[in-house]
């Protein structure tokens, strides 16, 4: 193996997951880069109570240092935060790229407060992650050490490596699937899944069922563009994610299945599972259609985008983010009011909102009322009628009346006109 050694030979701080990467990365790391000290950092953003268990016997087996800590709360008002930016990337919530620069800034954190002089992670050097966390890393003075890209290593490679070394592995083969899971969303890839043309079997999914008969209805209330209530019941972020997680899930809503572009330039398949963001997303954006204008509207759709690109790249901490929240926080006061939700066929759609600030009169848009209102009649609608489509059937006239000269003149030349 070859690499760049770094200056110093102190203690760094990895994020570990006791999985195959992370685990083999410590002798490496030890042994390989000369560190004197591997400190491991689990940080919790809603994962599976078995994977804590895995990542703490893995560190006992390895005698390594070990730390876990809970970031959820911090991760789930992000979450919110992403709802009010109506964050989808390609079409799906992201999930992923919120929760990696809150791993990456709690591990920095645990690095700073121990005395590390370096950050590792066991990231490749084809994905998204790998970005995500060395952004908020390399922000800081301390080194940045990515030893399985560095190294190249393959996962057969790991693979030999950890039955060489005899490390607590299981072969690094946890399944068919490569999983990711945190409170917002699960994600599904490898294997078959690889493959654009694999219809992916049933039980990929563990978060939603396959959709059957049957409806629910939800209320879901809103303040200032954050979920406050469920059906008349103030609630906590994180309760409000995993209910409606286990609530929509159950009605088969929140499965996407697409070709996602990395930042890198690779395509890939890609499955997630987020019901309780399709659910918080659908009701956010069905309430804004309400309160706000058709220009806030149209303009907020490119902040949005903006917001969301910002995001998957890991780059929340942006100078344009803070202007582009700046304009969020703005439209966001009057995003206050309740969404009633039907949960039905695997779908979440909205069927009733409800607020103080609707830029919305029922009687001037009933087909039951005479006139609008304000002093507008409906005949004043005549001089619109007559200017809608005028410059167009203008263009039309004109290109009309070129052709019919092109004609003649193309005609006369034929007949020997000149």
């Amino acid at each position: 193996m070859t690499h760049s050694t770094p200056d110093s030979t102190d203690r760094i701080a990895l994020a570990f997951s006791g999985g195959l990467d992370t685990t083999v990365c410590v002798p490496i790391l030890e042994e390989e880069y000369d560190f004197d000290e591997v400190v491991g950092v689990t940080v919790d953003v809603g994962q599976p109570e078995d994977e804590f268990d895995e990542a703490e016997e893995t560190a006992a087996a390895l005698d390594l240092e070990h730390h876990v800590v809970d970031a959820r709360e911090a991760f789930a008002a992000t979450c919110l935060d992403a709802v009010r930016a109506n964050a989808t990337y390609q079409g799906y919530p992201l999930g992923t790229a919120l929760a990696r620069p809150v791993i990456a800034q709690t591990i920095l954190d645990v690095a700073l407060e121990n005395d590390c002089t370096a950050l590792a992670h066991g990231c490749t050097g084809k994905g998204n992650d790998q970005l995500r966390f060395e952004t908020v890393w390399r922000a800081s003075d301390l080194d940045v050490v990515a030893p399985v890209r560095e190294l190249g290593l393959t996962r057969e490679a790991e693979q030999a490596y950890a039955a060489e070394r005899d490390l607590p592995v299981e072969g690094g083969d946890g399944g068919a699937w490569s999983i990711d899971t945190n409170l917002w969303s699960r994600s599904v890839e490898g294997s078959d899944l690889e493959e654009p043309s694999y219809v992916p079997p049933e039980d990929i999914y563990d978060w939603t069922q396959s959709p059957e008969g049957g409806h629910e209805l939800l209320e879901i209330e809103f303040k200032e563009g954050y979920p406050v209530a469920l059906d008349g019941e103030d609630i906590g972020a994180i309760d409000l994610i995993e209910r409606l997680n286990a609530v929509a899930g159950a009605r088969g809503v929140g499965r996407t299945d697409l070709m996602e572009d990395r930042m890198l330039g690779l395509k890939v398949r890609e499955n997630y599972e987020h019901p309780a963001a399709t659910v918080l997303l659908n009701a956010h954006a069905a309430l804004e259609d309400l309160v706000l204008t058709k220009e806030e509207r149209s303009f907020k759709k490119q902040v949005d985008h903006e917001w969301a690109e910002k995001a998957y790249e890991g780059l929340l901490a942006a100078p344009l983010v803070d202007a582009l929240e700046g304009f969020i926080d703005s439209t966001q006061k009057r995003v206050t009011g309740t969404v009633t939700i039907k949960l039905e066929g695997g779908q979440a759609r909205p069927v009733g909102r409800e607020s103080e600030y609707g830029v919305y009169s029922a009687s001037a848009a009933s087909f039951n009322t005479a006139d609008v209102g304000g002093g507008i009649e409906q005949n004043d609608a005549t001089g619109v009628a007559k200017y809608h489509g005028f410059q167009s059937r203008l263009a039309g006239q004109v290109i009309e009346s070129a052709e019919e000269t092109e004609a003649a003149v193309d005609g006369g030349t034929e007949n020997g006109e000149n």
